[in-house]
């Protein structure tokens, strides 16, 4: 792959995001990768700047009880991720001195740090070179590199190996590239309605040169909202974000009227640690009565 024909459109084409300039802090980016797991740019940067403001050190969200980090959250949806920020940010504060570590071993000792978060801030922080595989990644390299039409199931030791072997020698250029292929795939090579035309790898890409053949491998499957117990789970919550304190089972029955689902997605919001249940059976955020 053409190195300099990727980090050339890069200069030109990549979005301004707040997490990707010079002044943000590691544990800006950290926060970003967080949020921007199964969530659009859009919807996350201006939360993201909320937060930020709010808890610029993880100190500072550490501090606070998963009731407040729930709430911040929002409706940025699977909101486990907030509490698994908040336990990271608990972890790096305690252990180490308030700076997110910079090599992906330590990383992925923080709690609710996996491999692919953990080598995105190494990335995207720290200017390091390793390999960082999301969907618009494999996408890019699928089409790319292979001339297929999608990348089909992931394999993580195959999808490491195909990225690192396309990386520039030099660092900084390998951490520049690593972000230049995520947004390649996401402005350019996406799913639907490619911007061929547009790609600077056009006259080298594969796929091209194959005559862009269909993707003939397993089909994804669409995820669904509506009706889904998400969005009987995200309704509940928003009933407890929204009130001053804790509230009775029954204004929590308002939410949906399957009682068996509503009952079922009440139960997991319990055990997930992301609802509390008074002594006297009300209904509260974590650490919130």
């Amino acid at each position: 792959m053409n190195h300099e024909l990727l980090l050339g459109w890069w200069d030109t084409a990549a979005r301004d995001l707040p997490w990707r300039r010079p002044d943000c802090t590691a544990w800006g980016v950290l926060v970003s990768e967080i949020m921007l797991q199964q969530t659009p740019v859009a919807r996350v940067e201006p939360i993201w700047h909320e937060w930020l403001a709010k808890w610029p050190v993880p100190s500072a969200m550490a501090a606070a009880s998963q009731g407040e980090v729930l709430r911040m959250w929002g409706k940025l949806g699977y909101p486990r991720r907030a509490l698994r920020l908040h336990e990271a940010a608990t972890a790096i504060a305690r252990d180490h001195d308030d700076v997110v570590p910079s090599d992906v071993e330590t990383l992925e000792s923080l709690p609710g740090i996996g491999s692919y978060t953990a080598r995105a801030v190494a990335t995207f922080a720290y200017g390091q070179k390793c390999a960082v595989v999301d969907t618009n990644v494999r996408r890019v390299v699928a089409r790319a590199v292979h001339g297929a039409g999608d990348a089909g199931p992931p394999s993580t030791k195959r999808d490491l190996r195909d990225v690192e072997a396309i990386l520039p020698d030099a660092q900084d250029d390998a951490a520049v590239f690593s972000a230049a292929l995520m947004e390649l795939g996401a402005l350019i090579c996406t799913a639907k309605n490619q911007k061929c035309a547009d790609c600077p790898l056009y006259a080298e890409c594969a796929w091209q040169l194959a005559g862009r053949p269909a993707y003939a491998g397993p089909e994804k499957k669409v995820q669904k909202f509506a009706g889904t117990d998400r969005q009987v789970r995200g309704k509940l919550l928003d009933v407890l974000r929204g009130a001053p304190g804790p509230v009775p089972k029954a204004q929590l029955d308002l939410v949906w009227n399957d009682i068996t689902q509503r009952e079922k997605c009440l139960v997991s919001l319990l055990d997930d640690g992301l609802l509390e249940q008074t002594r006297d059976g009300l209904f509260a955020l974590p650490g919130e009565h």
